[in-house]
C-alpha cells in the first residue's frame, strides 16, 4: 500500500507539472501515467478514426488486395536517437549492446505482426536540455525537428531522461499528415533491456509505446463501453493495472478477465507478453493507411 500510494504520488506531481506547463491531457476516457504519457484523441476523433480505416479497409476489398498481409513479411527502418547529457550511461549514454536489445525486444514481442524492426542508423546527440524535454515541450519539438530521419513508414525512437517518473510517448499514425516531423517515440533511457528503470526495464516501454504509433489504444480505453479500445478481441478493463494482478476483473458485466498480459496495458514489463489477433489486424491496417510510402494518399 505505501508502495501504491508513493507510485501515486509521483504520477499526480508529473501530471500538475505537465499541466502548468500547458501540455496536453489524456482524452477523457483515458489515464495518462508516468508508465505511459501518449495523449489519444477525444472519442469523436476516434469514432472519424475508425470510420475512416472501415472505409479504406472496404476500398482495399473490393480492388482485391489483402487485408492483412503475411506474418513478417512489413520491414519497418528504425533510427534510435539517442539523446544524453554526456558521455557514460548514467548520462543517458546509451550503449549499442542495449540498442541492439532493444530491437530484439521489439521483434519478439512483434513476432506474430507482419512487422520486422531493422536499426537502420544510430547519432547521439549531447544536449542537456533536450535530455529533460517533456511531452509537447519546446524541447521535444526542436530535437524531433532537427533530428528525425525518413517518412512515415520509418520509425524514429528517441532515448533521453524525462523526468518525473515519465517513461515514453508516441505519436498516431493518422496524427503523420499534420505533424510530421513531431512523428515517433520517446523512451526513458534506462527503460531499455538491461536499463535501471525497474520493473520497467526490459524494453517493453518501447513495445507499448510502438503499439501507439502503430495505431493502438490503451486496452483500458473509455473504460468497460464500447467501442473501447476499438478492437473486439481485447477484453473490456475499466481502469490501468499495475504490477501483475492476476485474476483481475473490473468490468464485471463484460466478458473475460483484464488483459494484464496485454503490451497495452500499464503493468510491469515481466507481466506484458501479447497483443491480441484483433490489435495485430488493426496495426497492419493502419500502417497500410498511413505508413505505406507506396499507398495513394487519396485513399487514406
Amino acid at each position: 500500500m505505501k508502495f501504491l500510494s508513493s507510485k501515486l504520488c509521483v504520477v499526480m506531481a508529473a501530471v500538475a507539472t505537465l499541466a502548468a506547463s500547458g501540455t496536453a491531457f489524456a482524452a477523457k476516457d483515458d489515464v495518462l501515467s508516468h508508465r505511459c504519457y501518449t495523449v489519444a484523441p477525444e472519442a469523436a476523433e476516434r469514432a472519424a478514426i475508425d470510420e475512416r480505416l472501415s472505409a479504406f479497409r472496404n476500398m482495399r476489398k473490393a480492388r482485391g488486395v489483402e487485408v492483412q498481409r503475411a506474418v513478417g513479411s512489413v520491414t519497418i527502418p528504425v533510427w534510435f536517437h539517442v539523446i544524453r547529457k554526456g558521455t557514460g550511461i548514467s548520462n543517458g549514454d546509451v550503449p549499442q549492446s542495449q540498442i541492439d536489445d532493444q530491437i530484439a525486444v521489439l521483434n519478439a514481442a512483434y513476432s506474430s505482426t507482419p512487422f520486422v524492426f531493422q536499426l537502420a542508423g544510430v547519432d547521439r546527440t549531447t544536449n542537456s536540455t533536450w535530455y529533460k524535454m517533456s511531452p509537447g515541450s519546446s524541447a521535444e519539438k526542436k530535437a524531433k525537428a532537427a533530428l528525425r530521419k525518413g517518412g512515415p513508414e520509418t520509425l524514429n525512437l528517441y532515448s533521453a531522461n524525462p523526468g518525473l517518473g515519465l517513461l515514453g510517448w508516441a505519436t498516431f499514425p493518422s496524427s503523420y499528415a499534420s505533424s510530421p516531423k513531431q512523428d515517433g517515440v520517446v523512451v526513458k533511457f534506462s527503460s531499455v533491456p538491461g536499463g535501471t528503470a525497474a520493473p520497467y526495464n526490459e524494453g517493453d516501454t518501447g513495445t507499448h509505446e510502438v503499439g501507439h504509433w502503430l495505431g493502438l489504444y490503451h486496452t483500458f480505453q473509455g473504460g468497460c463501453a464500447n467501442p473501447g479500445d476499438s478492437v473486439a478481441d481485447t477484453p473490456a478493463e475499466a481502469s490501468s493495472a499495475y504490477g501483475c494482478p492476476v485474476g483481475r476483473d473490473t468490468c464485471t458485466s463484460a466478458a473475460g478477465l483484464d488483459p494484464i498480459t496485454n503490451f497495452m496495458d500499464y503493468t510491469d514489463d515481466s507481466c506484458m507478453n501479447q497483443f491480441t489477433a484483433g490489435q495485430v489486424l488493426r496495426m497492419d491496417q493502419m500502417h497500410q493507411q498511413y505508413r505505406t510510402v507506396s499507398q495513394p494518399l487519396a485513399s487514406r
